[in-house]
């Protein structure tokens, strides 16, 4: 019987995908399932560091290309395809390999958390008001302890938890009672324990890459067509900045950086909290885990089973 399926976490551009792809190509059955807000678009290829075709075609890959940019995807849509990319791989006696770097996708398909309902007349009146800060502001009146979780120009966020709070009459924070807490599970969570120093070199080269491949060229062409969840995934957000004249290159280049580094910050804040986590440098955690599952193989074996 196999083991239960593994997580892989950790704040961008840590080596998740890359760790993702040794363990999967060294074992039998091994998919990965990407738990990530972003890579659900299609198009959305350099500035996600989505796998790549020659990755996708050597393993089986799940929870990307789910949508147009154009629309504005949610995590209950994500729930969904994951409950069946799960079902999928567990019909083909495989084991699923989480690769997560969104934490609240990844608590709401592990922990299997109550999210919030629609209220569309609501959000409608929020989106006409073209002031985020006031919104902001809105917000802390209403409900402190969301207001002080999100930044002031994050109007994705803003928007969202003002809706559910007028919409529902309570609080948006007090939906998330649940991620105070930490319940047994199935899965395993192994976090990449990567310096902070080496982090930010990391995520400055990642970004010099994404530029050498054409980041600034797929923006530009997904520009008039992605809706405003797609719009602030970050790098294409400077981007369509600088497209639309409100900044040069190198700033809106400067700013994703700090940003990035910014948010990597964040995620390892947010993993850090879940003492379930096992931490582990990322040299280990590829014989552990293949030790674990007694899944290893060798290479002839995977490269005929990848061709049928």
């Amino acid at each position: 019987m196999s083991a239960g399926p593994v997580v892989l976490l950790g704040p961008t551009a840590s080596g998740k995908s890359t760790l993702a792809m040794e363990i999967a190509k060294g074992g039998d059955g091994i998919e990965i399932v990407a738990v990530d807000s972003m890579q659900v678009y299609r198009g959305m290829d350099i500035g996600t560091a989505k796998p790549t075709a020659a990755d996708q075609a050597a393993v089986r890959h799940h929870g990307i290309d789910l949508a147009a940019p154009s629309e504005d995807f949610t995590v209950t849509r994500y729930r969904a395809a994951f409950d069946d990319a799960m079902a999928t791989i567990q019909q083909r006696d495989g084991v699923a390999l989480l690769v997560a770097g969104t934490g609240l996708y990844l608590r709401a398909v592990t922990d299997r958390l109550v999210m919030p309902g629609r209220w569309p007349n609501v959000r409608a009146e929020l989106e006409a008001d073209p002031d985020t800060a006031a919104l902001h502001t809105q917000l802390a009146q209403l409900d402190a302890v969301a207001a002080a979780r999100m930044e002031p120009n994050n109007r994705r966020r803003i928007v969202r938890a003002l809706e559910v709070t007028l919409g529902s009459g309570r609080p948006f924070s007090s939906f998330g009672a649940g991620l105070t807490t930490y319940p047994s599970t199935q899965f395993r969570f192994i976090g990449l324990d990567v310096d902070p120093a080496e982090l930010r070199s990391r995520i400055a080269a990642r970004l010099d890459a994404m530029l050498a491949a054409g980041l600034v060229a797929e923006v530009e062409g997904l520009a008039a067509r992605m809706s405003r969840t797609a719009r602030q995934a970050l790098g294409y957000r400077e981007l369509l900045a600088h497209l639309d004249g409100e900044t040069s290159l190198d700033e809106a280049i400067d700013l994703i950086r700090r940003r990035t580094v910014t948010f990597a910050r964040r995620q390892r804040a947010w993993f850090r909290r879940d003492p379930r986590v096992e931490w582990r440098k990322p040299v280990e955690v590829a014989p552990l885990v293949l030790g674990d599952w007694g899944r290893c193989h060798a290479p002839s074996t995977r490269d005929s089973a990848t061709r049928s």
